[in-house]
C-alpha cells in the first residue's frame, strides 16, 4: 500500500497548536513480518484497527488473516458489555499456548478494556505473557512501543485528554466507504456506560481538519463517508466558536461526496437545524440511528438519559415528517436495574408508535465504575431473556413490514462486495441502510446502480439490476 510521506502529526491541545516529533514512525525492521490484529466492539474501535493497522504497516509488517503465521498480535478491545471481556480473556488463554510454541511472539492489548483500572492489573498479574498493553488515548505510541527493545511487559494505559492528533496514516477496510471520527469522547456520562471512563472527555476535531480528510477521500474515489463519534451531534460543544454538528454536517454534504451518513446520535442533542440539513441535501442519506435505550420516563432518568418518553416520540415523529422516506433505527436495553414489568411495556408502547426500521437490542450488563452498577438488581435473567425475546419478536415484525413495502421499487444501491451467502450475487445499501443481496455483476463493485426490490426478509432485500 502506497502510505503518505508525512514527516510530522500534528496535535492540537487546549486549543493551540502544536507541532511535534512525527507519530508516524516508519521503519523496515520487521519487512516480512506479519501482523494479525482482532476487533471488537464499535465503529470507533473498527477505526481505530485502521489506525493500528497504518501504524503497523509503516513499521514493515504486513496483514495476515493466518494466526499461527503473525509475528504480532494486536486485540483492539471492547468495555461495553462483559461478554466483550470473557471474549477477549478466552482468546488470550489460546495466544498463551501459541507463545509457547513461538515464544518471540509478541501480543498487544490495546482499546477500551486496558482503560479499566481492574483490567490492566488482571493483565499485569495474571497474563504477563502480553507484551504490550496500551489504551485509546496513546494509539499513537504503539510504534513507539513496538519499537522498544525491553523485554518486560509494557502497560501504558495513560490518558492525555485533550489531544487530537492529526495526518494520521489509515489502512481503510474498503475503498468505497470511509469512516471519518469528528470527535473522541464522551460527556454525556449515561449511568450504564463505561465510555467516558474509557474514551474520556469529548474532544472535537477542527472542522477544517475534518474537511480536508473528506475531500482527500472524494479525490481517492471514496463514493461514502461515515461521520463517527460516540455523540456525533454534540460535535463542537467543547470548541470555543460557534460551529455544531449541523454546520459540520451542511459543509461536509457541499464537498460533494456522493454520500454521507453519521453514527451515533443522542436524542438529546438532536437539534431542528440538524433535521432540516438532513432534509435539504440529497447526499445526506435519509438514515438516522437514534438510540431510545428504554420506553420508560423513569427508567430513562435513572440511565440519566436527559429525555422523556414523551419528547423522544416528538422527536421521532419530527424527523418522519420533516425528512422524506427516512430509515430510523435505535438501540434498546431491557432488565435495567429497578424495571418494572409496567416499564417494560412502556418500551413496547414506544416500539408499537415508532415501529423502528430495526433495533440493535440488548440485556442491561453491569459495568464496574459507573453509577448504575451500585443500583441493586433484582430483576432474574430468565425475566430479562423473555422481555428480549418478546421485544425482539415485535422489532423483527415491524422490520418485516418496512422492508415489504420496497417490493416493486427501483432503489439506488452502493455495491461493496460479493454476497457472503451466494458468490453468484453482490451486496449493497441502499440510501436509507437497506442491506440488498443483487443479482448483479462484480464489476458493479464501488458503484452506485439502480436496483428493483424482489423480494424482502427481515434483515434484508433481494434484488436485479437495472
Amino acid at each position: 500500500m502506497n502510505l503518505p510521506n508525512i514527516n510530522e502529526a500534528k496535535i492540537r491541545t487546549n486549543n493551540k497548536v502544536e507541532y511535534l516529533e512525527a507519530k508516524n514512525i516508519k521503519s523496515t525492521k520487521f519487512i516480512n513480518k506479519y501482523y494479525y490484529i482482532r476487533t471488537y466492539g464499535c465503529q470507533m474501535n473498527v477505526h481505530d484497527s485502521e489506525e493500528i493497522k497504518g501504524i503497523l504497516e509503516n513499521l514493515g509488517f504486513r496483514e495476515t488473516n493466518d494466526l499461527e503465521q503473525a509475528h504480532i498480535v494486536v486485540l483492539n478491545t471492547c468495555a461495553i458489555r462483559e461478554n466483550a471481556h470473557d471474549k477477549v480473556f478466552g482468546f488470550l488463554g489460546r495466544l498463551k499456548h501459541l507463545k509457547r510454541e513461538k515464544p518471540d511472539l509478541m501480543i498487544c492489548i490495546g482499546g477500551c478494556m486496558p482503560q479499566e483500572e481492574s483490567v490492566a492489573n488482571t493483565l499485569k498479574e495474571k497474563y504477563p505473557f502480553v507484551n504490550i498493553v496500551f489504551g485509546t488515548h496513546n494509539i499513537n505510541d504503539l510504534g513507539e512501543m513496538i519499537l522498544d527493545e525491553r523485554a518486560q511487559q509494557q502497560i501504558d494505559v495513560y490518558s492525555i485528554e485533550g489531544n487530537v492528533y492529526e495526518h494520521m496514516d489509515y489502512v481503510r477496510d474498503s475503498k468505497i466507504t470511509a469512516w471519518v471520527n469528528i470527535m473522541y469522547g464522551c460527556d454525556k456520562f449515561c449511568t450504564y456506560c463505561i465510555v467516558p471512563f474509557t474514551r474520556g472527555k469529548q474532544r472535537s476535531r477542527k472542522k477544517e481538519d475534518i474537511l480536508r480528510e473528506i475531500l482527500d477521500l472524494k479525490e481517492q474515489g471514496y463514493l461514502e463517508v461515515t461521520l463517527l463519534g460516540q455523540n456525533v451531534n454534540a460535535y463542537g460543544k467543547d470548541l470555543d466558536c460557534n460551529y455544531d454538528f449541523a454546520s459540520l454536517l451542511e459543509d461536509v454534504a457541499k464537498t460533494g461526496i456522493p454520500r454521507v451518513r453519521f453514527v451515533t446520535s443522542h436524542p438529546w442533542d438532536f437539534t431542528n437545524d440538524m433535521i432540516e440539513v438532513i432534509a435539504k441535501y440529497e447526499n445526506v442519506m435519509p438514515y438516522i440511528h437514534l438510540p431510545l435505550q428504554s420506553g420508560s420516563t423513569k427508567i430513562l432518568k435513572l440511565m440519566g438519559r436527559r429525555y422523556t418518553k414523551e419528547e423522544y416520540i416528538d422527536l421521532y415523529t419530527k424527523i418522519k415528517n420533516k425528512v422524506p422516506n427516512v430509515s430510523i433505527t435505535t438501540d434498546i436495553i431491557v432488565g435495567f436495574p429497578n424495571e418494572t414489568n409496567e416499564d417494560f411495556l412502556e418500551t413496547i408502547d414506544v416500539v408499537n408508535k415508532c415501529k423502528f426500521d430495526g433495533a440493535y437490542t440488548f440485556i442491561y450488563s453491569k459495568r464496574e465504575g459507573t453509577p448504575a452498577a451500585k443500583i441493586q438488581d433484582t430483576i432474574s435473567l430468565e425475566e430479562k431473556e423473555q422481555r428480549l425475546y418478546k421485544l425482539n419478536e415485535l422489532i423483527n415484525a415491524y422490520s418485516l413490514e418496512h422492508n415489504k413495502e420496497y417490493i416493486g421499487k427501483i432503489e439506488e444501491v452502493l455495491v461493496l462486495g460479493v454476497s457472503e451467502k451466494d458468490n453468484n450475487k453482490v451486496y449493497g445499501y441502499t440510501k436509507t441502510m437497506k442491506l440488498v443481496n443483487i443479482l448483479g455483476s462484480k464489476s458493479d463493485i464501488g458503484k452506485i446502480i439502480s436496483v428493483k426490490i424482489t423480494d424482502a426478509k427481515s434483515f434484508s432485500l433481494d434484488g436485479e439490476k437495472q
